[in-house]
């Protein structure tokens, strides 16, 4: 009886290695999620501990009054299991947390996740518009101070994006508060719409434009520089490539080497700055939110410090965080991917 056996089939040489390149990438996609997935549980666990030892009693900010009984002081605690040792009140929140629950609020005294729902949208708007006016700010002036370098251009572009950069965030807003809003009468003082509202879908959409230009330029001062040093830094080292002196030698303008060649390549290094500040963007709209009294998630969070409302901060610190992670860890992968040298690694 004749034994058929399966054909052996041999992998060509290009075959081989785009599997070998696919498992490594796969491998290094996992590797970089298990990272952020360690980073976002020691966020839990340190924020947890941290905020109980903020100066404060969420009890006495509850009652509002001094006099207030033992009995009842207790009668709280027990409502809210701050009766409970901390190591009991930290594994039943790890328990909540991987059913998706957050916590009431104590101030509020609404679920955390509703809270924060309602909140993310206005921080969204706010920071989604610094970063595309930082970014596409950031890169021209980057790219026309590299190939203009050393000129007058250059020196005033970078001096002035230093000076921005260095400046602190609260006293710039301040500034513009003093400047635009109390002295100019230009731009509304706090807050994201007209007390009372304003009727029509179009002088809704006016009105919210016209509280968001002074967080959202102050929010873009700050924050453009570092595109455009990088830009510029990166651009600069592009500049002297063999490539480019071939492309000249071709007949292409100065214009076109520029957006053909030399900023398609520069913009590599750029790429990965804008995932990583997005959510550091996020995360530190909380000084800004709270000078122009913007109704995000960064206000919600300097109101709770102040409470201390505990399931809010840590609702609040694991949103932040994951916006953190989440983009380090998409930089990582969209630099892989992206630049060819990092995937022959």
């Amino acid at each position: 009886m004749p034994v058929t056996t399966e054909p052996v089939v041999e992998l060509t040489g290009d075959e081989a290695t785009g599997r070998s390149r696919a498992i490594g990438t796969a491998r290094f996609v996992l590797t970089k999620i298990a990272g952020g997935l360690v980073s976002l549980f020691l966020v839990v666990v340190l924020g947890f501990f941290l905020f109980r030892a903020l100066p404060g009693n969420p009890i006495r900010a509850l009652t509002g009054d001094s006099q207030t009984s033992l009995e009842q002081i207790e009668r709280l605690k027990a409502e809210w299991s701050l009766d409970q040792p901390l190591l009991t009140q930290f594994f039943d929140y790890l328990g909540d947390l991987l059913h998706g629950d957050l916590g009431t609020s104590f101030k509020y005294k609404q679920p955390v996740s509703d809270l924060i729902a309602t909140r993310l949208g206005p921080t969204l708007l706010l920071t989604g518009t610094a970063l595309i006016l930082s970014v596409a700010l950031g890169l021209w002036l980057g790219t026309r101070a590299a190939w203009r370098h050393g000129g007058r251009f250059d020196r005033w572009s970078t001096s002035s994006a230093l000076v921005l950069w260095s400046v602190p965030t609260f006293w710039l807003g301040l500034i513009m508060l003093m400047v635009f809003s109390v002295g100019l009468d230009l731009f509304p003082t706090a807050g994201m719409n007209t007390p009372g509202g304003v009727e029509g879908f179009g002088p809704a959409v006016l009105d919210v434009a016209h509280h968001l230009v002074l967080p959202a330029v102050t929010l873009t001062a700050v924050v453009y520089a570092q595109y455009l040093m990088v830009m510029r830094s990166s651009l600069l080292e592009e500049m002297n490539a063999d490539y480019l002196t071939t492309a000249r030698a071709k007949g292409l303008t100065d214009d076109q080497v520029r957006r053909r060649h030399a900023v398609p390549n520069a913009l590599l290094p750029t790429i990965t700055i804008i995932f990583l500040h997005t959510g550091l963007l996020v995360a530190g709209a909380v000084t800004v939110e709270t000078v122009f009294t913007w109704p995000g998630l960064g206000l919600l969070t300097y109101v709770a410090i102040g409470f201390p409302d505990y399931p809010l901060l840590q609702g609040s610190m694991i949103v932040l965080a994951s916006a953190v992670v989440v983009m380090n860890v998409l930089a990582d992968i969209a630099y892989r991917f992206f630049d060819p040298r990092v995937r022959r690694t």
